[in-house]
Order: structure tokens, then sequence, then C-alpha cells
């Protein structure tokens, strides 16, 4: 019924996955290989049809240092900093606090509501962008960073309460029975019991909802349009002149827009692997 593990497997079968890893590895990092590469390749390259071999000169200081001094890129980086990070506050806190009370209580319609946060994660987002902009456009919140840190924070909740409710179910409830023995508030027993315990979780859910909103390019460009609100996303799109493509430079600021996301996952990746594993073993 299960595959046999590797280890089990013949000497010669293990000789060829041992062999086939790299190089599906190779294929699977092919297309971001070939962007680091545009990256520091002139923009000849490109009209000449030299993909993939050797740069006929080496631009890595001049591509990048026209997307840091010589565009908008810095400014966008730092909309989608202070896009990202009010946005993983929000959803995050909100989902612990609907997550604790869907969690622990049981009153009338608990899975009426829980069952209304799921929802929303099951209606394609595309049919969302009329209603949605003109939501904003009526509430004056078009192209402006609140009003895309107020949609993302009100779409995540629903995905984070599903994670937050199920993890704390998981909790041993013999812990909030003996602090309400003891006659401490709801509210004691939520910051200085539960929250403690849910750390890892809370780490896990922060480095998700950071690359998701991160690299959201769709409601960026739904919502936002010019360097005053628009995140990194849509902002290498301003590489795009009316005639010409600058690859060299779109592929320069894709590398630089990547960044932050992967320092973010190796940053939290102990607390990120403890969350997604912790409760897998009884």
């Amino acid at each position: 019924m299960f595959p046999t593990p590797i280890e089990k497997r013949s000497a010669a079968a293990q000789a060829s996955y041992k062999a086939m890893l790299p190089v599906a590895l190779v294929l699977w990092l092919l297309p971001l290989i070939a962007v680091m590469l545009f990256s520091i390749r002139p923009s000849t390259d490109f009209a000449q049809g030299n993909y993939w071999g050797l740069p006929s000169s080496f631009e890595f200081f001049t591509n990048y240092g026209k997307v840091f001094f010589e565009s908008d890129m810095p400014r966008y980086l730092v909309n989608s900093i202070l896009i990202t990070v009010p946005t993983v506050i929000g959803a995050v806190a909100l989902s612990c606090m609907t997550g604790f009370a869907l969690g622990v209580y049981r009153f009338k319609g608990n899975l009426l509501i829980f069952f209304m946060f799921i929802a929303g994660n099951f209606v394609p987002f595309q049919i969302l962008m009329v209603p949605v902009r003109d939501l904003t456009l009526g509430l004056g919140l078009y192209d402006t960073k609140l009003g895309l840190v107020l949609f993302h924070i009100a779409f995540q909740t629903g995905f984070c309460t599903l994670f937050m409710r199920n993890f704390i179910r998981a909790l041993p409830f013999d812990l909030i029975e003996a602090a309400r023995v003891e006659g401490i508030a709801e509210w004691r027993i939520f910051w200085y019991v539960v929250l403690p315990l849910m750390r890892p979780a809370i780490a896990a859910l922060a480095v998700l909802i950071f690359t998701f909103i991160w690299n959201d390019y769709f409601w960026a460009i739904v919502l936002t349009q010019g360097p005053d609100a628009q995140p990194v996303t849509a902002g290498i799109t301003q590489f795009n002149s009316q005639f010409v493509a600058q690859y060299h430079l779109m592929s320069a600021g894709s590398i630089v827009a990547a960044l932050p996301p992967v320092i973010m996952f190796f940053a939290m990746q102990k607390h990120f692997i403890a969350g997604l594993t912790l409760g897998a073993v009884k």
C-alpha cells in the first residue's frame, strides 16, 4: 500500500535515486537559474537570443545599481513591508482570538460560524475583483496601502482561523480547566496559558501569510496603481517600456523581491517546522 523506503531498496535502486536527485533538483530550479542569469546579462543578449550561454558581458553591478538607484524599487520594497507586516500581525492576531473562541467554547452555532470562515477559502478570488474594487472606491481606499492591508486581513483570516482553531483543539483541555478552577479570568487564560503554547503555530502561520502577501500580484494591480501604494510585485512591471521590455532589469528586480520571503523562512525555519509537525506524533 505504501512505497518501500529507499533505504530498503536494492543497491541499484539507491544508486539510481542518488543519481537522479541532482538532475530533478536542477530541473526544478531551472526557471530561477534563468532569472538569475538574466539579471547579470546586458539587454542585447535577449535580442540576440543568448538565453543560456555565457553572458556577453558581466552587468551585475550595472543592472542591480539601476534597480536600486535609478528606479522606484526601494519605494516599492518599503510599500511591500508596510502592507505585509500589518497584514501578518492583523490576520494572526484575529485568528488567535477567533481560533480560541471556536476551539475552546461550546455554543450553539459554533460549527456554522467556523464553516463560514472556511467557506471564504473556496470562493475563487478572481470573481471578487469587481465588487472589491468598487468597495474600495466607495470607501475611498482605492490606491492606498490601507485598502490592501484591510482586504488581505479580511481574506486571510479565514484560512488563519482554520489553522489556529484546529491547533487549539489539539491542546490539552485540562490546562484550561485547571486555570478555570483557580478562578482565572478567561482573557487571562487566553493570554497566559493558551497563547504561549501557540507560539510554534503562530511562527508557522506568520511565515505562510508573509509569503502569500509579499508575493501577491493580482490584488496589487487591481487595487493600486503607481508607486505611492503598489508593492514590489507590481512595481517590477515598471521596467516595461512602451515598445521594449527590459527583461534584464525585471530579472534583477525579481531576485531582489524574492529575497525577503527567503530570509523570513530561514530565520523562522526552526519554528516553522515545529509548528507544522507539532501534534503529528502522539
